[in-house]
Formats: structure tokens, C-alpha cells, sequence
């Protein structure tokens, strides 16, 4: 299990990427490079870093479904994932 504060972190960058898209865009439109660097660092797309929506583990991340491939492990076994099941031949 990640830190909570990691996890907080996260979600704060999250908000703050959300909120600034917008005006970020416009500047990058307008080739407003200077307007950019006054904008805060954490507003950018490139910080964010994927994690697992369950224990907040950043290594092993599955985009297809939001969490890490030992959380989607243990949920495939226990059959809480609905269309995957263990391969066996």
C-alpha cells in the first residue's frame, strides 16, 4: 500500500491538471511560451503518474482497468472482474 500522503499528492496534481487545461492549451495555441512557465509546475499533463485506484502501487500499472497487476490479479482469481478468467491449457 502506497502512503496516504503520496495518494493526496496525486489527486492534488489531478485537480490542478483539470483546472489549468484549458488556459494551458490556449497559451500553447498562441505560441505564449512565457505565459506557460508562469503557470505552476504541477498543472502539467507530464507530472502525472499513474496509480493503482485500489492500494495506490505506481509500479505494475494496467491502463485497461485502473489498478496494479497484483490487485488485478488477486480480483481475477476471486472472479470479481467480470470476462477474465485464469488461462489454463
Amino acid at each position: 500500500m502506497a502512503k496516504e500522503s503520496m495518494k493526496a499528492r496525486e489527486r492534488k496534481r489531478q485537480k490542478m491538471v483539470d483546472k489549468y487545461a484549458e488556459k494551458r492549451a490556449k497559451l500553447k495555441a498562441e505560441g505564449d511560451w512565457e505565459g506557460l512557465q508562469k503557470l505552476p509546475k504541477n498543472s502539467s499533463k507530464v507530472r502525472l503518474h499513474n496509480r493503482c485506484s485500489i492500494t495506490g502501487r505506481p509500479k505494475g500499472y494496467m491502463r485497461q482497468f485502473g489498478i496494479s497487476r497484483i490487485t488485478f490479479r488477486e480480483m481475477a482469481s476471486e472472479g470479481l472482474i467480470p470476462g477474465v478468467k485464469k488461462a489454463s491449457w
